[in-house]
């Protein structure tokens, strides 16, 4: 049974699943990956989730505040053989309800338009593409998405 646990960027289970992010991604993002790893640091984040299949860590998320009303979702990620079974989009329904227990109003998130897989959630996840933010400005590998949390 799925169990979603609540932590920091200090858990070692978070540390180790980013760990397999960020080889994923730099096998996706090939030369690109040093501009993205740049804006992904993981030191003191304060709300990140862990899944659990049977006490072996499977997917994680977590987010950080971009404006006194919004977050920014970051460092999903599932390992590859629980990937379909529903396991990403609980971790991000549990982000978005923290969230939305901390006040929060929104979601926003970049992914790459080399992680369809990762679009196809945000989409089925309530997410719409908008102009891309901040340092992703102008990058054409980058999707930016916002979801308005009730």
């Amino acid at each position: 049974m799925l169990r979603l646990i609540r932590t920091t960027s200090d858990n070692p289970d978070f540390r180790a699943l980013v760990q397999l992010l960020d080889h994923d991604l730099g096998e996706r993002d090939g030369a690109d990956h040093a501009f993205y790893a740049q804006f992904n640091k993981v030191d003191a984040i304060k709300h990140v989730v862990v899944a659990y299949q049977q006490e072996v860590p499977i997917g994680c998320g977590a987010f950080k505040e971009f404006s006194g009303e919004l977050v920014e979702i970051k460092r999903m990620y599932v390992q590859p053989d629980w990937r379909g079974q529903g396991v990403a989009a609980a971790i991000l329904a549990e982000l978005e309800r923290w969230a939305e227990e901390l006040n929060y109003k929104g979601c926003v998130l970049e992914t790459g338009m080399k992680q369809p897989e990762a679009i196809r959630l945000y989409n089925r996840s309530g997410y719409r593409r908008i102009p891309n933010y901040g340092q992703y400005a102008g990058v054409e590998n980058s999707v930016c998405m916002q979801k308005e949390l009730l």
